[in-house]
């Protein structure tokens, strides 16, 4: 992605293109996540408790689809309330009873309920998966409240297999989540999920012994709990940025940490993106970027260093970062604007990139750097 220092809002304008984005979600319906570790922390459960009080308060609300699994409590929770029939779905001599996308959107309640947001459709179905179906009841109005683990997020699937030893066949992605405007973090230790297990809120007992003893686990517990914390908060932190840059507020703000790596084509490049990812490491998952700067007043890098920073970019994504590439002129003016843009609060750079740059201007790109930032 090239951007040109020129296209930014001047510092304390409201952003253009935040505007828009803005205006745009104005016209969609709200989504909202409840978002759990894992099975059984209650997210079903506490939507529809959630749904019971904006039905006393007089808002139309319509069960889609909720999956009970048999379990007492949650299922004393839909009476009372309008739920959709399920559709039939035939499909190689096998049925099926799905979400009815039609006539959920024929109802056009003001707030509908659509369990299980990673859910895979019966062949057949409009959408092969949920989250699809919730984006086009989102697009016709219609405020969606819906249910996550977060194991099911397409990012995390290798994280997860490596915790758990188990593969996660359906999957929402991130982008998906990204577009929430509300989540809400369902969150009990490992400890209270294991007891609820034990007394057959979860499964029926022979599957919550086994369940208990492999993916259940506390240690998997913890750590999927970690991930859903730190993806709440990650929600929360970009939710933060979207706002002050639509009330043209200049950053950075009150926040998370970003990190913000700039490399070049010289042999520092991979070990910039590496420590970029150790930093971000060690501020909790704080995202990060590497941003190459391009510039059009200089003739092009020799092969050998457009092939470095291609690595370098690379990387970057094979680490979990993002990856800018930015046009100017003035590297500093240019670094600065999209720093201040993206809420960045740590900016990364290389030793022999600081020395290359006093030699050219007689000053440190570090100084400089800090000289704006002020």
């Amino acid at each position: 992605m090239a951007s040109d220092p020129s296209s930014y809002p001047e510092r304390g304008r409201p952003d253009p293109e935040a505007l828009l984005a803005a205006a745009n979600k104005a016209r969609r319906g709200r989504l909202k996540v409840f978002l759990g570790m894992a099975p059984g922390v209650g997210k079903t459960y506490e939507m529809l408790r959630a749904a019971r009080r904006r039905k006393a308060e007089g808002q139309d609300v319509l069960v889609g689809v909720v999956e009970t699994h048999g379990r007492r409590e949650t299922e004393s929770l839909l009476r009372g309330l309008d739920v959709l029939p399920r559709r039939p779905v035939e499909n190689r001599g096998r049925s099926y009873l799905e979400f009815d996308l039609d006539a959920a959107l024929e109802r056009r309640p003001k707030l509908l309920l659509v369990d299980e947001y990673a859910h895979s459709n019966a062949p057949g179905s409009r959408h092969p998966k949920r989250w699809q179906d919730v984006e086009e009841i989102l697009a016709a109005g219609i405020d969606v409240w819906t249910t996550l683990n977060v194991q099911h997020l397409e990012s995390l699937v290798d994280v997860v297999l490596r915790i758990t030893g188990a593969r996660q066949r359906e999957t929402v992605p991130d982008s998906a989540l990204a577009r929430a405007d509300d989540i809400e973090l369902i969150d009990i230790t490992p400890d209270e999920l294991r007891e609820r297990m034990a007394a057959g809120k979860v499964y029926v007992p022979e599957t919550a012994r086994l369940a208990s003893e492999n993916f259940f686990k506390v240690e998997n517990l913890t750590a999927l709990r970690e991930l859903a914390l730190r993806r709440a908060a990650q929600t929360v932190d970009d939710q933060l940025v979207a706002a002050m840059r639509e009330k043209g507020v200049e950053g950075p703000w009150a926040a998370g940490e970003r990190i913000l790596v700039l490399a070049g084509g010289d042999a520092m490049a991979s070990m910039l993106v590496r420590a970029g990812r150790r930093l971000s490491d060690m501020m909790m998952d704080a995202p990060w970027t590497l941003a190459h700067v391009e510039r059009p007043d200089r003739p092009p890098p020799p092969e050998t260093a457009a092939a470095r920073t291609r690595e370098a970019l690379k990387l970057a994504e094979q680490l979990g970062g993002s990856t800018v590439v930015l046009t100017g002129t003035d590297v500093v003016a240019t670094v600065m604007a999209w720093a201040r843009r993206n809420n960045v609060t740590q900016i990364v750079i290389g030793k022999s990139r600081d020395s290359r740059w006093k030699e050219l201007t007689g000053r440190s790109l570090a100084a400089a750097l800090l000289r704006e930032a002020r």
